[in-house]
């Protein structure tokens, strides 16, 4: 053993391993304990597991929990606008891309959002002493540590834990994530999944499923989609380390229920997401196909581009776009009527301060005149919407 090898003395490929190991570690540490259990509270951790995060994103990080949720928060809040710290739609992908770490710097430096947003979030002597004060001496233990067990190649180790999170986490979820990507759900806002199988990010990779449901501590949604977060969650709770307190609803349908009741309106409501992903799919998609291409097989990109004018909410369109969209629509009244039934039916779960009762006449009236169209794939829809519910049959 030599100061240059380090105690353990290892080989360019196990150092490399050990450097991919360290550094998905942190990555556990602030998708589980940061993003799903602090930010959004969708799962408790055992104490002894909620400690160990602390500690390590200490020493990988240096970030304070209350500053990392609060901005987080801030970003749910205010997702899109100029009041989001980090929205490359304002600011601009390159900006939050290579300086994600500078944004959520100047955000922690904000002592008004902090305290508004950090609500919950660990206030002990160890977080007021240590983690919150002592910041930089955190990654200094992590760097003696480096150097001590892996030598010189241990100075290269540190810089790249130092560098994962502010890239990988502040500059590839919130710039790309908010840029690039497939869509499940039509959130109000751009987040997209950059893959369907979250392994490097630790399932943060799944952004549109996650700000389409916030508070889920799973983020895969299809079955085709991987989460190993979620991986990693089961297994702590099998482990009696973690609680899972909420997951992003399922819809349930009941065979043969017809009747559009309280039950209906409720199932409808607490699944708006996949009912205007179904929309989407089950009516939007096969009419714009047949009013835009027919049986002309040489139209799929034109028809492919006005479908994702088609399924966005008007509101997230820019001008261009928007100009786009009505002239489809004149050229259609079919389509122009389709999405008239989505926007009414959005309505529905957007009408936050009208009764029950209301609520329901309007879902009933909604279900009637759709089968009542003449157009078939609406009336489909309509028919099946009838049957959901929220008891899991």
């Amino acid at each position: 053993m030599t100061l240059f090898n380090g105690l353990l003395d290892l080989s360019w490929w196990q150092l490399v391993l050990i450097t991919l190991a360290l550094t998905h570690v942190t990555i556990a540490a602030v998708t589980i304990f940061l993003h799903r259990a602090q930010a959004h509270r969708a799962l408790d951790l055992h104490p002894v597991v909620s400690h160990f995060f602390r500690l390590w994103l200490w020493l990988t990080t240096g970030m304070v929990t209350a500053e990392w949720v609060a901005i987080h928060r801030r970003h749910h809040a205010r997702c899109e606008t100029p009041e989001d710290p980090h929205s490359p739609q304002v600011l601009g992908l390159r900006k939050v891309l290579w300086e994600g770490a500078e944004l959520y710097q100047k955000a922690a430096t904000d002592k008004a959002l902090i305290e508004r947003y950090s609500h919950g979030t660990p206030d002990d002597w160890l977080e007021r002493n240590v983690y919150g004060r002592l910041r930089w001496q955190g990654p200094a233990v992590m760097l003696i540590t480096d150097f001590v067990l892996f030598g010189a190649a241990g100075v290269a180790i540190w810089a790249v834990q130092m560098v994962w999170i502010p890239f990988w986490a502040a500059g590839v979820i919130n710039g790309i994530g908010h840029y690039w990507g497939y869509r499940n759900f039509e959130s109000p806002d751009a987040a997209a999944n950059i893959s369907p199988w979250g392994i490097l990010i630790g399932g943060e990779e799944l952004h549109n499923n996650h700000h389409a449901f916030p508070s889920s501590a799973r983020l895969s949604n299809r079955w085709w989609e991987f989460d190993i977060g979620w991986l990693y969650i089961r297994t702590l709770e099998i482990l009696r380390l973690a609680k899972v307190r909420r997951v992003a609803p399922r819809p349930h349908l009941a065979e043969g229920k017809t009747m559009v009741d309280l039950d209906t309106l409720k199932a409808v409501i607490t699944n708006r997401m996949h009912v205007a992903a179904r929309y989407a799919r089950d009516v939007i998609r096969p009419v714009s196909r047949k009013e835009l291409c027919g049986e002309d097989a040489a139209c799929r990109r034109v028809y492919r581009q006005a479908r994702r004018l088609l399924v966005r909410d008007e509101s997230h369109l820019d001008e261009t776009s928007r100009q786009r969209l009505a002239r489809l629509l004149e050229k259609s009244p079919t389509l122009a009527t389709v999405v008239e039934y989505r926007k009414k039916l959005q309505d529905v779960w957007e009408r936050t301060t009208a009764s029950q009762e209301a609520l329901l006449q309007s879902l009933q009236d909604w279900c009637r005149q759709a089968e009542a169209s003449g157009i078939r794939s609406l009336a489909e829809f309509a028919h099946t919407l009838r049957s959901y519910t929220l008891q899991t049959r």
